[in-house]
């Protein structure tokens, strides 16, 4: 009786362990997170989580890129837009965006031979997230870092793993590099959907394109036109919201609208060339009584140009269809 009674346990221990095997092959399948060995084990010095912990795997790793750093020598990166972070992992490096440069930052080390491996991580304005491991070198094999390569446009066929989507906090709820994307496809298709809003003065044109919009933003399709033998140098363009009946510039009469990306935003427009720029806003309306004026100034010159857009342009603005520029 006592062989029988231990038979039976072996046989329902065995059981047991291959119902538990079982589960574990199905919660692999549908995704679920169960307590197996492919979760953080226990260790000699205790369970360094509390709970149920899912273990990293490989795929969700950003894979950093070397860097090297001296101490009388300065690293330079280049990137394909604006920096908007930098975070260092040791105080044994110094790094800052150069002078005039929003795309440029230099590195460089504050300590002589230091020995332990550092990480620097960057976050830029298309949204994209960018970090590397930092050793000292006496003699840095690489200076100068062109970061472009690396960045993907949006295909999926190029696509790398520190190519990432952040989400900035003025873009709201849109994606950098999806806003970046709408302005890459609607400058490449250079359709005229808006036929009526320009001026055209002293040789020089600033014709409106296009407005467009998509997920709370608006998208102005600009273009400048000089059919002069003089170049034309642009210096500033500004957008404000004036009141219909008093076109003053006075401060109280004035809202002024910033635009919150410019894509390929011209500063110079040749003889008898033209150019165009796509620039970005949140969304935004025109009271009754007022108009946007879009302003247009030469640079060290007189020929200045500006046109009025109304509230009815504004909200009969082209919605984009999202899948035909991804």
């Amino acid at each position: 009786m006592k062989k029988i009674f231990v038979m039976f346990a072996l046989m329902t221990g065995a059981v047991s362990a291959f119902a538990q095997n079982a589960a574990d092959s199905i919660s692999a399948e549908t995704g679920r997170v169960t307590m197996t060995r492919e979760l953080y084990p226990g260790q000699e010095d205790g369970d360094l989580y509390h709970g149920l912990t899912r273990k990293l795997t490989f795929d969700r790793m950003v894979p950093p890129y070397g860097l090297e750093v001296t101490y009388d020598k300065t690293t330079h990166i280049i990137f394909p837009s604006a920096v908007r972070y930098v975070d260092l992992g040791s105080p044994n490096l110094v790094a800052g965006k150069a002078d005039g440069a929003e795309n440029v930052i230099r590195v460089k080390a504050v300590v002589r031979n230091f020995r332990d491996e550092t990480n620097m991580s960057v976050i830029t304005e298309s949204g994209s997230f960018y970090t590397f491991n930092v050793k000292y070198a006496d003699e840095p094999l690489l200076l100068n870092i062109e970061m472009k390569d690396f960045i993907h446009d949006g295909s999926k066929v190029n696509r790398p793993n520190n190519a990432l989507d952040i989400y900035l906090k003025e873009l709201g709820s849109e994606s950098p590099k999806l806003v970046q994307l709408i302005n890459k496809s609607i400058h490449k298709e250079n359709k005229r959907h808006v036929k009526h809003i320009g001026s055209k003065a002293f040789g020089i044109q600033y014709l409106l394109r296009g407005i467009y919009t998509h997920n709370g933003l608006l998208y102005f399709h600009t273009q400048v036109r000089n059919q002069s033998n003089v170049p034309f140098e642009v210096d500033f363009v500004t957008f404000k919201i004036v009141d219909k009946k008093v076109m003053k510039r006075t401060a109280i009469q004035e809202q002024i609208v910033f635009p919150l990306r410019a894509y390929n935003y011209a500063t110079l427009v040749a003889g008898n060339k033209d150019e165009r720029t796509m620039f970005t806003f949140d969304k935004f309306t025109i009271p009754a009584g007022k108009v946007l004026v879009v302003e247009l100034n030469e640079k060290s010159g007189g020929r200045h140009q500006s046109f009025t857009v109304e509230s009815e342009d504004i909200v009969r603005a082209k919605v984009i269809n999202e899948l035909k520029v991804k």
